[in-house]
């Protein structure tokens, strides 16, 4: 058999392994050079080249390696109930029997070595290959079964061979339910038949499977169907493995009991294979209770439930017809009690049990048959089952005679086992029939464990993170609001990582997320060392109490825990934050020092990487005032509060003025004038940046428009030039809806600060590449102080350089100074850029820089920054 054809034979295997074993599985199997996705009664998936579980199976589910050797040969996971042992074996064999370097062996030999019954027939319905379990399972050797025909070895499973036979021709076929005699001992066996295609070869794989646990529980439970009413016990996969009379009544005259077949199949439904009853099959087994109007082959519908019994793997089905209205389904209150979802009792008024159903006696672990007749009272002393308040104070049984009905209470049912159950305990009584002319008593118990679980776990979950399993902010300001010990101190420290947006781009959110449940462990052991508290307050913001500590202590023990790089996979990875600290103040609300910790984080984070810093009153204010400030800026565009004010650029050589600057200036309504630097920063945190970058642009080029119209014969070729972050051009959508203004009138000249260019990207070069062919003349402004790049000067198109005003306000007496100017000035010209000293003072700046070759200045010594009439005021007087 050809390696591809190996390959499709074991994929078939696989599928039909985890429908048997593992039906709610996921399998990630690596097939020579593929990796395969392999689910019960689904054809494979190819899922890459790799062996990489997806995300989601970290995150929940279990997840199994199937290894042989030292080699991943895959990966099994589960959602569901866990994957048992033997599937995994069973898997791992197969898959390492299939490894490239066992391609040589044939794919049947295989068979041989499972672990479950199974057996490959030829295109004819010869035997093949047979397992070792086959052969035990039928008590025969290889050599009585190999190459015989199926119909001499199954010559008295008439149902079996027809089964065979639809396989053989494409189809795959479930097998009735058999009996079998091993031993003296007779076993129910349930298989299934489906083609198979080799690659020179077709032909028929079988798998029988020992069900006889199902029947054992069926026969534990056939009482229940001791009744006139339509009902049966199946198995999870939905087969009859008994019928009650009622139910073989609806079957049509001629047509046999099939015990062992699904019940949708049963020729009493119409439309048979019946689709409603495969639904309620498929919704009880995953553990609900189903019910639906089923329409009958004789006519007329069945109100058909299905549901889970106490016993597991079983299912019952009860129907009733729709001319039975108001007829009990069972009829007899011992049917009742055992249907029951609650454990039930009924007790007599001298305390004795009359019945008792399965799921109350399963829970006190006795047969319901020892308990009927009994003293409930005395049975629950001797198996040693005690009662207790929901607060765990011990209760006692009462005296029947003196029960007030009807009573419902919670209480704490302690078991022999060990266990304890939270139960709600129910009487009401019967009536006198029962019990005598006092009457019966019901006793229901409920199991509220299952609820009280879920409800902890909600309230749990509305206070921790589920992440990382911290209190959240709610559950941190409970815990702030707790009684202080009196004398003790307390500080808590908030800390949000710095770039934490970033690594997430780079590492990806299951590698971050594992960072952050790494910082989450540093944290709690930081606060279980204080006895204090450890909290996530939002994606990469945490907070920590840690009593006993003052501010500086507190920073200091974060920041140590902080030091050593966490782990991403094979990598380390550095981590640093901005921390801010504050201490529990007496007489203040108890969660103030939360609130007062992330006004000190927030101002460290605006002070840069890896900053902290300590909570005073004046911190809040400074916050207040910037959102003041903030919710000012965003309404001074619609209320004109902006201008400019234009500071011209004066030739050395001619003395003739050249250019303006175009300086922002905010009118605040109760500040006054404000300059740039008191607003742009917070302007910056927010879209409104390109706004007000896009208003400087047009108000610029119509201030530029002014003056050629009002000068123009003098200045009709002026120039003005504003200052433009490259970031703010990167995001600004403006320059988009600028671009119709800027191509008719010409983009104003733009002054780029040199830090930005450090950035040589060639996106950068194309947006100063657009500038430029818009008619703007790009410049570098504040050289010579801070970060800058001589390279840049050549890389990007640029036309000036303008000095930072540092350079100019030691000359001339600073040697040094006038050296560096002097040098600057002359590697300009030599790359063909202008140069213009800005923050120029005094006649004697002036001078200076004349005489070294500077090109044009600009500063208080020339004129101070102006309105536009006074501008144009200005240059009509020279």
């Amino acid at each position: 058999m050809s390696p591809a054809a190996t390959f499709s034979a074991v994929q078939s295997a696989l599928s039909d392994l985890l429908r048997v074993h593992a039906p709610h599985a996921v399998l990630l199997a690596s097939l020579g050079e593929e990796v395969l996705r392999v689910q019960a009664g689904a054809p494979a998936q190819n899922a890459g080249p790799d062996l990489v579980p997806p995300d989601e199976w970290f995150e929940r589910g279990e997840m199994t390696w199937l290894t042989r050797d030292g080699a991943l040969l895959g990966l099994l996971w589960s959602d569901g109930p866990a994957v048992p042992d033997a599937a995994a074996q069973v898997l791992t064999m197969l898959l390492a029997a299939a490894r490239v370097d066992s391609q040589g062996r044939e794919t049947e030999v295989l068979v041989t070595q499972l672990p479950v019954a199974t057996a490959w027939l030829t295109g004819d319905l010869a035997f093949r290959k047979v397992s070792r379990p086959f052969l035990e399972l039928f008590g025969i050797s290889e050599a009585e079964v190999t190459g015989r025909p199926a119909t001499e070895v199954f010559q008295d499973r008439p149902g079996w061979l027809s089964a065979l036979a639809q396989a053989g021709a494409g189809r795959s076929v479930r097998l009735p339910d058999e009996q079998l005699e091993q031993g003296g001992q007779a076993l129910w066996v349930r298989g299934e038949a489906r083609p198979y295609y080799g690659a020179a070869s077709a032909g028929v794989m079988l798998t029988l499977q020992d069900v006889s646990g199902e029947y054992e529980r069926a026969a534990r439970v056939s009482a229940l169907l001791d009744t006139e009413t339509p009902a049966a016990l199946l198995s999870e996969s939905g087969a009859v493995l008994q019928a009650s009379h009622g139910l073989t009544e609806l079957l049509p005259a001629a047509a046999p009991v099939t015990t062992g077949a699904p019940l949708w199949v049963w020729p009493c439904f119409a439309n048979v294979p019946s689709e409603p009853v495969r639904d309620l099959v498929r919704l009880a087994a995953m553990g609900g209770a189903a019910r639906s109007d089923v329409e009958l082959a004789a006519g007329g519908t069945l109100s058909l439930s299905v549901r889970r019994t106490s016993e597991a793997g079983l299912l019952v089905a009860q129907g009733e017809l729709s001319s039975q209205a108001g007829r009990a389904p069972l009829g007899v209150m011992n049917q009742v009690l055992s249907l029951s979802e609650d454990a039930t009792i009924l007790v007599d008024h001298a305390g004795r049990a009359q019945l008792v159903s399965e799921r109350a006696a399963g829970l006190l672990g006795v047969d319901a048959a020892r308990l009927v007749g009994l003293a409930v009272s005395r049975v629950m002393s001797e198996l040693g089952v005690r009662l207790f308040t929901p607060d765990g104070e011990p209760l006692t049984v009462p005296e029947w005679r003196d029960l007030k009905l009807p009573l419902r209470r919670e209480i704490l049912l302690a078991l022999p086992d060990g266990t304890v159950r939270q139960m709600e305990l129910r009487a009401a009584g019967v009536g006198g029939e029962a019990g005598g002319s006092r009457g019966s008593v019901l006793l229901t118990l409920r199991d509220l464990t299952a609820l009280r679980r879920a409800q902890a776990k909600i309230r749990h979950d509305a206070r921790h993170d589920a992440l990382t399993g911290l209190l959240n902010r709610t559950g941190l300001r409970e815990a702030l609001g707790g009684a202080q010990p009196a004398g003790e101190g307390a500080t808590v420290v908030c800390l949000d990582l710095d770039g934490f947006t970033e690594l997430n781009a780079a590492l990806g959110r299951t590698a971050c997320d594992r960072l952050l449940i790494q910082v989450a462990a540093r944290l709690n052991d930081l606060a279980a060392e204080t006895q204090g508290q450890a909290a996530r307050l939002a994606d990469d913001s945490f907070a920590v109490l840690l009593p006993g500590l003052d501010e500086a202590a507190a920073l200091a023990r974060v920041q140590s825990a902080l030091e050593v790089p966490l782990r991403a996979g094979s990598r380390d990875v550095a981590i640093t934050g901005a921390l801010g600290a504050a201490s529990r103040v007496a007489g203040a609300a108890g969660d103030t020092p939360l609130a007062d910790a992330e006004v000190a984080m927030q101002h460290a984070k605006r002070q840069g990487r890896d900053q902290h810093s300590v909570f005073n009153p004046a911190l809040r204010a400074q916050v207040a005032r910037a959102f003041e400030m903030e919710e000012a800026l965003r309404g001074a565009l619609d209320k004109g509060q902006f201008t400019l004010l234009y500071q011209p650029a004066v030739s050395l050589r001619s003395g003739r003025a050249l250019s303006a600057e175009a300086l922002l200036r905010w009118n605040h309504p109760t500040l006054g004038m404000l300059s740039p630097s008191t607003f742009l920063d917070l302007a910056s945190r927010s879209e409104l940046i390109t706004h007000i970058s896009e208003w400087v642009v047009q108000e610029a080029v119509l201030g530029r428009q002014a003056v050629r119209g009002a000068l123009a014969g003098a200045y009709s070729e002026w120039a003005v030039s504003v200052n433009l972050g490259l970031e703010e051009l990167r995001r600004s959508a403006g320059l988009r809806r600028l671009l119709p203004l800027l191509s008719a009138e010409g983009a104003p000249d733009i002054e780029v600060a040199a830090g930005s260019l450090l950035d040589h990207s060639q996106e950068t070069l194309g947006l100063l590449e657009q500038l430029r062919s818009l008619g703007a003349r790009l410049s570098v402004d504040d050289f010579g102080e801070g970060a800058s790049s001589l390279t840049a000067l050549t890389r990007f198109p640029l036309s000036a350089v303008k000095l930072h005003p540092t350079l100019t306000a030691r000359l001339p007496g600073d040697e040094k100074s006038l050296t560096l100017t002097q040098a600057t000035i002359d590697l300009a010209h030599r790359l063909g850029l202008q140069v213009v000293a800005v923050g120029v003072e005094t006649q004697e700046q002036l001078d200076v820089l004349r005489d070294l070759g500077c090109d044009a200045a600009q500063g208080y010594a020339i004129t101070p920054p102006l309105a536009e009439p006074e501008l144009l005021a200005w240059l009509r007087a020279h």
